[in-house]
């Protein structure tokens, strides 16, 4: 069980709603992750049992609240190797800060790892797959963990192309890739009352031949799809990032990524 050593707060405002939210992690001594909304007195667990939609985020919801985009904060308690945390929110989204896991990733290095045990290699007994008519996911067992994902976007940087990431490697790329966009669009999502909170700080923009911001690292947009993977699969029982397995994705999304999680979680 790893949890932080002292309370610590950050405020922003939200990508969907574009309202300010403000949000408090509290040291826990329950093996979970617990999200509790200002107003309502029983929490929601970090499950994928508990994820209500996957449209444009992951939201997860009990009977009497809900909380939107917990996948960046999850990819950073992954990182971070956190597994027991309270979070409370004044509003029922949390905040979209730089668009990436790196200011909550921060933000628990800045409160402290307490750590009660090391968490060691769990390895993968069987082969775990989900796919549909739009896309395929599968986890390997493997020596060590790998994620390997495909995107094929109507860009020409993003046109079939795949990366592969494991912890080998510069994992500051992964945790620092923002969310994206096609910028053609933003004005019909905002029309519909959505991503009324992006901005040139928070989202990278799809232009037809470019981006509406100078890139962070090579294909930060496809960095980011790994990102949203290690946080939705964070969901279930374990650690993505502690499999002894080889993810491959391709052209999946959250709905995907949560019906794997919901499948890893069922064999631990």
């Amino acid at each position: 069980m790893t949890t932080i050593k002292k309370t610590i707060n950050i405020s922003g405002i939200t990508l969907m709603s574009g309202q300010e939210s403000s949000v408090t992690l509290f040291p826990s001594k329950v093996k979970e992750i617990r999200f509790f909304i200002r107003g309502s007195e029983q929490p929601i667990l970090a499950s994928p049992f508990n994820v209500v939609s996957t449209d444009n985020c992951t939201v997860l919801a009990n009977e009497n609240s809900k909380v939107m985009l917990v996948e960046h904060f999850m990819a950073a308690c992954a990182f971070a190797n956190i597994d027991s945390l309270d979070v409370c929110l004044a509003f029922s989204e949390m905040p979209i800060l730089d668009g990436s896991s790196l200011q909550w990733f921060d933000l628990l290095i800045e409160a402290g790892i307490e750590e009660e045990k090391s968490n060691k290699p769990i390895e993968l007994t069987e082969p775990v797959y989900y796919f549909d008519e739009k896309c395929c996911i599968a986890v390997i067992p493997a020596e060590k963990f790998k994620i390997t994902y495909c995107i094929d976007f109507d860009h020409p940087d993003l046109k079939n192309r795949w990366i592969s990431f494991d912890l080998s490697q510069n994992k500051q790329q992964i945790i620092e890739a923002r969310t994206f966009g096609y910028l053609k669009d933003l004005e019909k999502f905002q029309q519909m009352g959505l991503a009324l909170g992006v901005n040139a700080e928070n989202t990278v923009g799809l232009t037809d031949n470019g981006y509406t911001t100078e890139l962070r690292s090579e294909y930060e947009p496809l960095k980011h799809k790994i990102l949203d993977l290690i946080g939705d699969l964070n969901l279930s029982v374990i650690n993505p990032l502690n499999l002894k397995a080889h993810i491959i994705a391709k052209e999946a999304g959250h709905k995907s990524h949560v019906e794997l999680a919901k499948k890893i979680s069922q064999l631990y």
